[in-house]
């Protein structure tokens, strides 16, 4: 029997045994709904429905799990592993020289045609940190002081090599449009603790990216497991905030009423969506008081400010990462921080030379931060961290090797992700690419190896967690994948 089928088994079971009592206490409706539905003789059935289909209630994993939530660092536009994290010397020695043959044969590229260009070695300095001697760029100063507590993935490939399909692909496991998301797929795995917050939230800075809400939508699950977008400045959720002349009272009057005909309708056409339209309006209700004071970083002590390097009021990628240690310590399922800015193809805003160790030096402070953070108050155990982009940067120049034009295209077959929390190895490199970092050589690793992974850190079987849509069966993984067992713990 698949998760869904169940689910609903349980919900059939809890209807026939749910009572008055537990409307009272368990439902979001308030008294005026109760009266109303008194009038229209349909109290018991409306309130078991209500009571009963709560998508958002936590749920059992499938085993014990290693993790509880998860905060993923998604890097949107694809960060060059070759300047960050993947150091090849011998690239370097041939800088400028015509690419091998053998390196290109058989491939083909989204600006570069044929790839007869010419190599590109990293332009910055490289050093040796932490206990194993991991090689970092002189970019990435901060992550120095983690890399004993993370670990990389050297192999990561992709079926795509543009970047919305790309995007897709790792959120999803699909190019097209119209799939679950990973925070989607967890949340209707898994619900979350905090009823006074969505089970996935998305926090959003730098450059915006054209995946846009795709990546973080339910798809064909009901909505109420998509992702919730909060902003750093305003309100943190659009609409949220009551119109001028509504005051508390005047709105909990008016869900009760609203509440009270959508249950009416419950009954009536059992519909899912009208019991995640119930939800979502005692969420919003609820809402307007927890997120406020949640988003109000402005209160954590000078220390955290200065670890993080924190500017309260702006929507920085180290804000967001405070505030996704604030939403995994409320019980946040899922928080998924979309940093966007790193295609680097050469010229103006795309340059390499220029805008890569500006996008590093927005995301280096905050992703160390984050992990001391979660280390110090015994969070990072319970929690999973992920760090990369959709895929990865040819070895190959594009451009015109000058200060104002140096980049690179897209590269499907290898980049790097870093990832730590509970149940993974800490200080590892798994994978090992060649002298180019253009193929795998060693322990190669899939998408749907990354996302089975995460599923089962979490406590599921990504082969179980389904949902039947259009006639058959659907997963994240769709339809294969591998748990990577040589980065467990």
């Amino acid at each position: 029997m698949s998760r869904d089928e169940c689910l609903t088994h349980v919900d059939a079971q809890m209807a026939t045994q749910l009572t008055r009592r537990h409307f009272f206490g368990r439902s979001g409706a308030g008294l005026g709904a109760i009266a109303l539905l008194s009038l229209l003789g349909e109290e018991a059935a409306a309130a078991d429905a209500v009571a009963t289909l709560d998508p958002s209630a936590p749920r059992p994993p499938h085993f014990p799990a290693k993790v509880k939530n998860v905060i993923y660092l998604t890097q949107i536009g694809a960060p060059s592993q070759l300047d960050l994290f993947d150091f090849k010397p011998e690239l370097a020695k041939m800088d400028g020289q015509p690419v091998p043959e053998s390196l290109i044969a058989g491939q083909s590229f989204v600006f570069i045609g044929s790839g007869k260009t010419q190599l590109l070695a990293s332009p910055w300095k490289w050093s040796q940190h932490g206990r194993n001697g991991t090689w970092l760029t002189d970019r990435l100063p901060y992550h120095r002081e983690i890399v004993d507590d993370i670990s990389f993935i050297h192999t990561m490939h992709t079926n795509e090599m543009n970047h919305v399909p790309a995007q897709l692909f790792l959120q999803t496991g699909s190019p097209r449009m119209g799939r679950p998301t990973m925070g989607a797929w967890v949340t209707y795995g898994l619900g979350t603790e905090n009823r006074n917050l969505p089970g996935f939230i998305v926090l959003a800075s730098g450059k915006a990216g054209r995946c846009g809400s795709s990546c973080w939508g339910s798809g064909f699950l009901p909505t109420v497991y998509q992702g919730v977008q909060l902003r750093s400045d305003g309100d943190p959720v659009l609409y949220l905030s009551n119109p001028p002349g509504i005051d508390g009272q005047l709105r909990r009057d008016s869900l009760d009423t609203i509440n009270a005909l959508n249950a009416r309708s419950l009954v009536n056409v059992n519909d899912p969506e009208i019991a995640t339209r119930i939800n979502a309006f005692e969420m919003a209700y609820r809402m307007q008081t927890s997120v406020p004071e949640l988003m109000d970083i402005s209160r954590e002590p000078k220390y955290i400010h200065e670890l993080y390097g924190t500017e309260p009021g702006k929507a920085t990628f180290s804000n967001n990462c405070l505030l996704a240690r604030r939403l995994v310590e409320s019980g946040v399922r899922f928080v998924q921080l979309s940093h966007g800015g790193w295609d680097h193809h050469g010229g103006g805003d795309q340059n390499l030379a220029t805008n890569l160790p500006e996008r590093a030096r927005q995301v280096d402070q905050g992703c160390a931060a984050l992990i001391k953070d979660l280390k110090q108050r015994g969070l990072l155990e319970s929690t999973l961290v992920i760090f990369g982009g959709e895929f990865g940067r040819t070895p190959m120049l594009q451009g015109k090797r000058t200060p104002t034009d140096l980049g690179r295209d897209h590269l499907r077959t290898a980049f790097t992700i870093w990832m730590t929390g509970g149940g993974v190895k800490r200080g590892l490199h798994l994978g090992k690419t060649d002298d180019f970092g253009m193929h795998p050589t060693e322990d190669p690793v899939h998408v749907h190896d990354l996302q089975a992974t995460i599923l089962h850190l979490l406590g599921m079987d990504h082969t179980r967690l389904t949902f039947k849509y259009q006639g058959r069966n659907f997963r994240l993984t769709d339809v294969h994948g591998e748990v990577i067992q040589k980065i467990l713990a």
